[in-house]
């Protein structure tokens, strides 16, 4: 049985972890934003960012997952898919996004925002997760 110290040095450790995954994808949305930033009107950069977002989280978690095909450490999960993804992505964003356009009278820009960014993401996990099984059937050399 691991001791109480063991265990808080070891919950201290994936903390760290979850916070370097959150720095590297804060600081990615942040580039590809400043990359992609198309000015006032429907914000592509943030669809393009969630979509991404998802299609990675989708990919790692089959990827990674239980039948996957790479084990990866408790750790190395929460880098990618708490804290990158949770970093990278947008949400909050997208919520502001949304609300200025409905309260600057763009309401059905915002509906399109909204559709269009549902169908992006889920599309993307989808994505994700059908590459990565693919990839997790390929015969091992």
């Amino acid at each position: 049985m691991n001791s109480p110290s063991a265990e808080r040095r070891r919950a201290a450790m994936l903390y760290a972890w979850v916070a370097a995954g959150s720095m590297v994808g804060g600081l990615t949305r942040y580039l590809v934003g400043l990359a992609l930033d198309t000015g006032p009107g429907f914000p592509f950069a943030t669809l393009f960012i969630n979509a991404t977002g998802s299609l990675i989280i989708g990919f790692y978690a089959s990827l990674t997952g239980p039948d996957g095909r790479m084990l990866a450490r408790p750790e190395h999960r929460q880098f990618v898919m708490t804290g990158f993804c949770g970093g990278y992505t947008t949400f909050s964003t997208f919520s502001l996004e949304t609300f200025r356009l409905v309260h600057g009278g763009m309401k059905y820009t915002a509906l399109a925002y909204i559709a269009a960014s549902l169908t992006c993401w889920l599309v993307s996990v989808w994505a994700g997760h059908m590459m990565a099984n693919r990839y997790n059937r390929l015969t091992r050399r």
